[in-house]
């Protein structure tokens, strides 16, 4: 078994929660995926957080989305003007929709985050409201993955 995920299912289970809502601020998402351990592998937690992920309601995505902070992806030979748009560009964003700009860059190379971000951000800066809470539902679900993978690696050495 997965030492990281051993780890997890044997924790307490208000450590577990405290893990998970590092991972997804939901307190019924983290609850949920608490109470149906053990898990037999990773991908079986990842499918969990998958399924309670959809099964967020508006006030449980608000709550999650809330707790969310915009990250920017800044090298350190980013132009000012680069950085100006990206500020903006966030800033509108959470103007409109009332919650940070969530993105996973998993997908993408380390020099491509700053144009797939200022990119996707002009994209969904377009959406229509409900749209928007469709798609930063999806990234908030993708981040958790990223979130859980990550947290289990690092269970695995301490």
């Amino acid at each position: 078994m997965h030492p990281g995920l051993a780890l997890f299912n044997t924790a307490p289970a208000e450590d577990a929660f405290a893990l998970l809502l590092d991972c997804c601020a939901s307190e019924r998402w983290a609850r949920r995926l608490v109470e149906h351990r053990p898990y037999p592998d990773p991908d079986a937690l990842l499918a969990a957080s998958d399924e309670a992920g959809y099964d967020l309601g508006p006030a449980e995505l608000a709550q999650a989305l809330a707790a969310e902070e915009s990250e920017l992806p800044v090298a350190g030979d980013t132009p000012q003007s680069a950085l100006t748009a990206l500020r903006a560009a966030h800033a509108a964003y959470e103007a409109r929709f009332g919650h940070a700009f969530l993105l996973s860059l998993d997908d993408y190379q380390d020099d491509e985050h700053l144009d797939q971000v200022l990119a996707s951000l002009r994209k969904r800066l377009s959406h229509e409201v409900d749209e928007e809470r469709i798609v930063a539902a999806e990234q908030l679900r993708r981040l958790a993955r990223e979130r859980i993978t990550d947290a289990l690696y690092v269970l695995s050495y301490p």
